[in-house]
Formats: structure tokens, C-alpha cells, sequence
């Protein structure tokens, strides 16, 4: 293992280097005089970093990079509404089936190209033909029956009635010209920033001044993909950067107090669920699953994991969702039981079993760890098996009996598109109910907003009664940044990846 002094060296090497970077797609050099430059630290690994927009996106610096780089269609608000972009509304038809989206005019790519319904359906027939890589993000959708009304005019019908089509195209619909086939180096976009130099791993950008957009405060940002939580932290603490995504709760509590440094708290965006696949023993019997759910013991996990930085779990999987459900009974420890329930179904004598973990995420692993111990409490005899974190998400997320998860405050929808109905490209749990599937389908034919998030609301309870996870707590998203940041997102969801706005004061 690579030692946390050399590997700082290299990330403050590679920080110093990503200025000498040229190439993009306005042809400058990134060795221009000295402007005003943010250096931000994004989670990434290196060599996983990509140029296309449109697949699977691993890494938050390459989706931050896009995000600076492409317009969308959509944002989410920081109270977790749809705030439009480059579509400029969002009109169904009575059935919901067919929605007429109108676009920003004046609107140019950064070769001065205008953009186009034409580049804008392209991009979405893009993204759904690649639904392999990034789960079936706009499946909604009959692409085929998609269709230009005007230069400004798009028209998309889905396959069946669906009120949240705003939702859908928010966020990674990353906008770029019609026939674009390249993707080994950067595409042009219409973003507020223009990538200039550098490359995937650590890029240079600067302001688009043809950006239709509020301009963005700063001329010029430097990003780079850090995956190790201490060298992005470390970067900042010595003043080699400006900001670092997603540090450790241990590190916020180390540099407290230090007056040139700040902590940006996302409020509960981080969770390590523990999943139950329903369809193998001994988690095909609800009494085990109760079981389980009973004798974790929350509060001593969200302490001694996210040492106290966020809120305690109640089984709900989005509990910031406007869909989710309000007054839920908090579930509790019962250790009494939880051993009935285990004796009810046939193990009197105890139950063993084996958990799968990673070091992926902070925390991850002593989450488990801790987990295990809380079973053991009430008769479970739980192994943890610390799996590498190169292949945890290949070959044990969405394959394992028993695992631990990793949800990052996305939408409830999204979460129900991607995981828990029949059809769903990665159903982890195999929760197949056809009455919750028509329900969902049901709620999405809901136009009335507040009747369509209580219908949500009804599912993710049900969820959470028979459900494979254990949602013990989430945590909040922790960024450090000098006092001279000002403007970082702090919404759930995407939002992090939106820092056009951020300014450097002084």
C-alpha cells in the first residue's frame, strides 16, 4: 500500500502539473498569465476517468467536470424541486404520456454553433441506447417515437403515463452537438466552463463567456480526481487546493477550530445500508429479516461511524425525498425480540452468516464490523469479509446474499428505477411484487403532486416493513474548503456537482 506522504506528493505534483496541461476545445494553453483559479479535489480514481457524458459515471470528478462543461435540461433545487435549465418547460398531455419540452434560444456550443432540438435529442437517444452502463436512466422513454417540433421543440413520449418526466431529465442529461462520435478527448459543450487544458484525471477550465447563463464568479478551475478521502483533505489543509469533496468525519473533527479552513455539511446524503437478497435462505423469511432490523443497534453505529454527522435510520431509503413518508414510528432496538423472531423461525439455537463489505466508502468497513458485533448480541454469528474495492461493485454489489450497500442521496425514483421493481437492471434485493410494481406505475400516472408523493410515500413504507434493507442511518456529506470558498452546493442528490457558482473571496 501506498504510504499517505507519497501519495500526497503525488497529488500536489500532479496539482502543479495540471497547469502545464494544454488542449481542449478551444486549442489555448492553460499557461496563460495567472487568473483567479479554483483547485478542487474531487472524489475519482484516475484511472477510471472518462470522456463520455453519457454511459456509467463512477467518478464525481468526471461528473463534475461535465457538469461545467454540458448544459442540461434540468437541475433539482437545493429543497429538492425541479429548477429548469436549458429546457425552459416541461408540458404533458392529459394521458402523461406525451410531453412537449421548449428550450433556452440563443443558446451556442462553445465553437458558436447554436444548440439544437436536433443536439439535444441526439444526446437523450444517446443516453438511452447505452442504458447497459448507466441503468436504464431514461427507460421511460419510447426514444423512437421521440421527435423534433422546431429548432426549440422537442417532443418525448413514454411508454407509460409519467408525471416525474422534469425529474427524469435532470441532472445528467449532458447536452452535446447532433453526430458526435469521438469520445477519447474532450467534446464541445455549452456549459458555463470550457475544458483548456490538462485531461480527465485533473483538468483545467475556463469561464465560457457565451454561457447564457449567471457568470460564474470565477475564470478558471482546476479539477482533479483524488479517490484517497486523506490526500484530498490533506491538499486543502496545506493549502495545495481550495476544496475537497467528501472527506472523513475524523478529519472534520481534527481540523475544528482551525480558522482557515471550513466544513460544507450536505445533510444526509451518505448511507451504508445492509442488504438482504429476499430470494435465498435464511432472508426469504420475513421473521429474519425483522429479526435483523431489530437487533441493530443505530445510534452507536451513526456514532461511531459517521461520528455523529447526520441523522439516525428508520428503514426508509430516501428519507430526504419530498416522497418520503412523515410519521413513521421510529424502529428501535429489541433484542428480546429479535430472538423470538429468530426462534419463531427455526433458529433457537442461533443463525450464522457471512457479511461482505469494502473500504470503497469511509466507514464502510467498521460499519460492518460493528453491525456484526450487534447481531451477535442476539444469537447471529456474523463473519465479515472485507472484499477489495476494485471489484466489490462487479462481482459482490447486486450478487451477494448479504452485503453492505452504498445509496448517495438520489431521488426515490430513481432509486425504484435502478433497484426494486421486477424489472429493474440492478434489483439487489430481488424485491419482485407485482401489486407494488402497478402501484408505482399507478402513483407515476398521478398528476396531482402531494396524491402522487402519498402514493410514493405508501411504497416506501411497505418497503420498509418487508423490505432487505437496513437503513441505520445516513450521513451527511462532509466537503472541506479554505475560508476563501464561498457558494458551495449543499443540496442532496447531484446538486455537489453543480459548482459554477462557487467564488474565491480576496
Amino acid at each position: 500500500m501506498t504510504s499517505l506522504p507519497t501519495r500526497f506528493g503525488a497529488l500536489v505534483l500532479g496539482l502543479a502539473l495540471v497547469t502545464a496541461g494544454c488542449g481542449g476545445d478551444s486549442g489555448g494553453s492553460a499557461t496563460a498569465p495567472a487568473v483567479q483559479t479554483l483547485r478542487y479535489v474531487a472524489v475519482g480514481a484516475p484511472a477510471t476517468a472518462i470522456y463520455d457524458p453519457h454511459g456509467g459515471i463512477g467518478n464525481q470528478s468526471d461528473l463534475t467536470r461535465f457538469a461545467l462543461m454540458y448544459d442540461v435540461l434540468a437541475t433539482y433545487a437545493p429543497d429538492g424541486n425541479i429548477k429548469p435549465r436549458l429546457a425552459t418547460s416541461f408540458a404533458p398531455d392529459a394521458k402523461l404520456t406525451t410531453w412537449t419540452i421548449r428550450l433556452r434560444e440563443g443558446v451556442t456550443f462553445t465553437d458558436g454553433k447554436p444548440v439544437r432540438a436536433a443536439d439535444v435529442l441526439f444526446s437523450l437517444r444517446r443516453i438511452a441506447d447505452k442504458a447497459a452502463e448507466n441503468f436504464g436512466r431514461l427507460q421511460m422513454f419510447d426514444m423512437d417515437a421521440a421527435r423534433m417540433v422546431n429548432d426549440h421543440t422537442l417532443e418525448l413520449v413514454t411508454v407509460k403515463p409519467y408525471a416525474e418526466v422534469p425529474q427524469a431529465l435532470a441532472s445528467f442529461t449532458f447536452v452535446i452537438p447532433e453526430g458526435t462520435t469521438a469520445f477519447d478527448r474532450p467534446v464541445v459543450g455549452s456549459g458555463p466552463y470550457r475544458m483548456t487544458g490538462g485531461n480527465a484525471q485533473h483538468a483545467v477550465l475556463e469561464r465560457n463567456d457565451r454561457w447564457w447563463g449567471d457568470r460564474p464568479p470565477t475564470p478558471r478551475i482546476e479539477l482533479m480526481a483524488v479517490p484517497d478521502p486523506q490526500a484530498r483533505a490533506q491538499a486543502v489543509i496545506s493549502g495545495q487546493a481550495d476544496v475537497a469533496s467528501s472527506v472523513n468525519p475524523a478529519t472534520v473533527r481534527q481540523v475544528s477550530g482551525n480558522p482557515n479552513l471550513k466544513v460544507v455539511h450536505r445533510p444526509a446524503v451518505t448511507m451504508y445500508p445492509f442488504v438482504m437478497r429476499l430470494d435465498r435462505e435464511p432472508f426469504d423469511d420475513p421473521r429474519v429479516r425483522e429479526a435483523i432490523k431489530l437487533a441493530t443497534d443505530r445510534q452507536e453505529l451513526l456514532d461511531k461511524v459517521f461520528l455523529g454527522y447526520g441523522k439516525i435510520g428508520n428503514d426508509l431509503l430516501t428519507p430526504a425525498d419530498p416522497s418520503s413518508p412523515a410519521g413513521v414510528p421510529q424502529r428501535t432496538r429489541d433484542l428480546a425480540r429479535a430472538k423470538e423472531l429468530l426462534k419463531q423461525a427455526g433458529h433457537a439455537d442461533g443463525l450464522t452468516l457471512e457479511l461482505a463489505t469494502t473500504a470503497s466508502y469511509p466507514g464502510m468497513d467498521t460499519a460492518a464490523t460493528l453491525f456484526a458485533a450487534q447481531l451477535g448480541q442476539a444469537g447471529i454469528t456474523v463473519r465479515v469479509t472485507n472484499q477489495p474495492p476494485d471489484t466489490y461493485w462487479t462481482k459482490v454489489f447486486a450478487q451477494s446474499d448479504f452485503y453492505t450497500g452504498f445509496f448517495g442521496g438520489i431521488p426515490f425514483t430513481d432509486v425504484a428505477r435502478v433497484s426494486l421493481l421486477s424489472n429493474s437492471p440492478t434489483n439487489e434485493t430481488a424485491w419482485q411484487r407485482p401489486s407494488w410494481d402497478a402501484a408505482y406505475d399507478q402513483a407515476m400516472a398521478t398528476k396531482d403532486d402531494e396524491r402522487r408523493r402519498q402514493s410514493l410515500g405508501k411504497l416506501q413504507r411497505d418497503l420498509r416493513e418487508e423490505g432487505g434493507y437496513v437503513v441505520w442511518g445516513v450521513g451527511d456529506g462532509l466537503d472541506l474548503a479554505s475560508t476563501r470558498v464561498s457558494g458551495l452546493p449543499d443540496g442532496p442528490g447531484f446538486d455537489v456537482a453543480f459548482i459554477e457558482q462557487v467564488r474565491l473571496d480576496g
